[in-house]
């Protein structure tokens, strides 16, 4: 199945791809709640079959413009760095021994071709293409071999990151939670539908490949990052697991690549889909703001 949150006249509402279009899944299962994809991941296994009934019908297309975030409102944004060899290397490391992990809000959440805004407070806006894991059932200390059981599906993301107030100081949470970072679509797509261990990840700005890799690369498999995240933490439905991203980024170049008012920065997971986005300017003048990172951050 491949599952979008998409924004009518009604508010932001699940679909799921029918035979032909987009099918309303609360409409077509006569079940309300289901208007919002939380709820129906949270009736587990019921609620997977409620959407798989509605694929069967007939829905309608939608463009892009309609189409809101995969995951509008997930719990918790896990998120795992340093998982491609060649993006470690890249930035002058050695191989990491254990995982390195952080976390985003919710609020950094955007629509899958919703404008990027630029925050005015950067001078170093980065892309990071990702797959993103979407817990279904979730729980605690899952076994890798019994990982793809949680999952709900995947999806496309891109990881913008404020390089200089990611490395202000020891911790990196400040240059990955601006509001509005992370694009996150079109679809969430179930693991029946794709070969999410050997699939082709690809970014493009401006037309031109900046990213290429194949998730076989990750350094952490996608179901051994579900054993891991498990050993700490419960997984419960909708929280959304980015992987990390291959090496390519921005900050790594000779001179650096920055996302710009007026480029188009898209990330493609072959099987996933596409995530388009307009990279646009924050407006207002913030220069006299207090808080800006270290000129040699």
């Amino acid at each position: 199945m491949r599952l979008a949150t998409i924004n009518t006249p009604n508010g932001p509402r699940l679909h799921v791809r029918g035979r032909s279009g987009y099918v309303d899944v609360a409409q077509a299962t006569g079940q309300d709640r289901y208007a919002a994809l939380q709820a129906l991941l949270d009736d587990g296994p019921a609620g997977l079959e409620a959407a798989q009934s509605a694929a069967a019908g007939e829905g309608r297309e939608y463009e892009e413009r309609y189409f809101g975030p995969s995951v509008p409102t997930p719990r918790v944004i896990h998120c795992l760095g340093l998982n491609y060899a060649d993006h470690v290397a890249e930035g002058g490391r050695d191989l990491p021994t254990f995982p390195n992990v952080f976390m985003r809000s919710p609020a950094t959440v955007l629509g899958p071709y919703a404008d990027l805004v630029v925050p005015a407070l950067t001078d170093g806006y980065d892309y990071e293409g990702e797959v993103g894991i979407v817990i279904g059932t979730g729980g605690r200390y899952i076994p890798a071999d019994e990982a793809m059981a949680a999952i709900a599906g995947f999806t496309v993301l891109n990881d913008a990151s404020a390089r200089d107030w990611q490395r202000a100081a020891s911790q990196w949470i400040p240059g990955k939670n601006f509001d509005g970072s992370m694009p996150i679509g079109p679809e969430i797509v179930t693991p029946d539908e794709v070969n999410i261990l050997d699939t082709t990840l690809t970014t493009k700005l401006n037309g031109e490949v900046m990213q290429q890799a194949r998730t076989s690369q990750m350094l952490i498999d996608i179901p051994s990052t579900v054993e891991f995240y498990s050993s700490f933490t419960t997984l419960r439905p909708g929280d959304v697991i980015a992987t990390g991203t291959p090496g390519g980024v921005g900050y790594a170049r000779t001179p650096p690549v920055w996302l710009e008012p007026g480029s188009t920065i898209e990330v493609t997971v072959d099987g996933l889909g596409t995530i388009r986005n307009q990279v646009v300017a924050e407006p207002g003048d913030r220069s006299k703001w207090r808080w800006h990172p270290p000129q040699d951050s």
